[in-house]
């Protein structure tokens, strides 16, 4: 499945991205997921619009800081999932 990036990665203050509403967790591994999580992932973007739109709160450019401690974040779920 494409990915639903439309190249205008800024992140709320919940770390949602404004241009495709995917989650920075999401973004890091999108393409380690099945179709099925993505398509779920996709549902719930589709339903975080609405709101993320409604709030206008302030974003930022996703920095290589935030992209490195996302992916070590899924990681450790990752690892405690495995324990």
């Amino acid at each position: 499945m494409d990915s639903p990036c439309v190249a205008c990665c800024k992140l709320n203050n919940d770390k949602i991205c404004t241009g495709c509403y995917r989650h920075i967790e999401e973004i890091v591994d999108w393409n380690k997921r099945t179709d099925t999580e993505q398509q779920q992932i996709l549902e719930r973007c589709a339903a975080r619009r609405q709101q993320v739109d409604a709030e206008q709160s302030p974003t930022t450019a996703i920095t290589s800081q935030e992209w490195q401690q996302a992916k070590q974040a899924l990681a450790l779920k990752k690892q405690s999932r495995l324990s």
